[in-house]
């Protein structure tokens, strides 16, 4: 079996079920430390593949590749971005990688400062009256609104969106993620409310906790794909 050699940046005594001690585990080639990375970050990939590819069979072909690229790189992870961010970055690539590769490109690296909407015109939301945003929320069929419309975001954005308001990012990480600015990053941001914000009710981003979600069977299927796949390449005992 290869064996790969532990990162020296990663912490000698980690918490118990931390991503480093999970990552250390994974560098033995224990294959319970690979299954708990993948539960832990699958719905964080899912939803940053979802940020660039068009539908959710592209997004689940992504999160299984960035496995594969991320287990096969393990070593070279040193700790100085978290585990999810590390590995949301190396999806971002696998995506645009795809895309390439049917022909299709997404410009997300593109420096777009010019044109930049101001705060007011991006950041005002008002609730529908009547309703609080408890029973708005209660709403699958909001919900559903809410999928549609990022959805419907040109994919320069909705990377962006979907990375700050849905996976709750900070500006450094998203920019690190994407590879840009974080002047990029803020820019896109705002761009994207400005796009949403006449389809869209109160407070978006606090609603968005059960949108894209990644469960149940298409989990399943992301963790034994990837476990048969590191078996087959030798990187976990049988």
């Amino acid at each position: 079996m290869q064996t790969l050699s532990p990162a020296a940046a990663l912490p000698t005594t980690a918490p118990p079920g931390s991503d480093a001690q999970l990552v250390a585990g994974a560098l033995r080639g224990e294959p319970a430390a690979f299954e708990a990375i993948m539960r832990r970050h699958n719905r964080t990939l899912f939803r940053t593949a979802r940020g660039v590819v068009a539908d959710d069979a592209e997004a689940q072909d992504v999160v299984q590749e960035t496995y594969l690229r991320a287990f096969t790189r393990l070593a070279d992870f040193q700790g100085g971005a978290s585990l999810a961010t590390w590995m949301a970055r190396i999806a971002i690539n696998v995506a645009l990688d795809m895309l390439r590769k049917r022909g299709r490109s997404v410009p997300i690296a593109v420096q777009d400062l010019q044109d930049e909407p101001s705060p007011e015109q991006s950041m005002s939301f008002s609730a529908p009256p009547g309703n609080s945003p408890e029973s708005v929320l209660a709403s699958s069929e909001l919900r559903a609104l809410l999928q549609s419309a990022i959805e419907g975001l040109p994919p320069l954005y909705r990377s962006v969106f979907m990375l700050r308001a849905v996976q709750e990012m900070s500006v450094e990480e998203t920019a690190y993620c994407l590879q840009v600015s974080g002047a990029v990053v803020k820019t896109r941001y705002l761009r994207a409310r400005a796009l949403l914000r006449d389809a869209l009710s109160a407070q978006i981003e606090a609603h968005t906790d059960g949108v894209f979600a990644f469960a149940g069977e298409r989990c399943d299927q992301v963790v034994r794909h990837v476990l048969a796949q590191l078996h087959t390449r030798g990187l976990i005992s049988p």
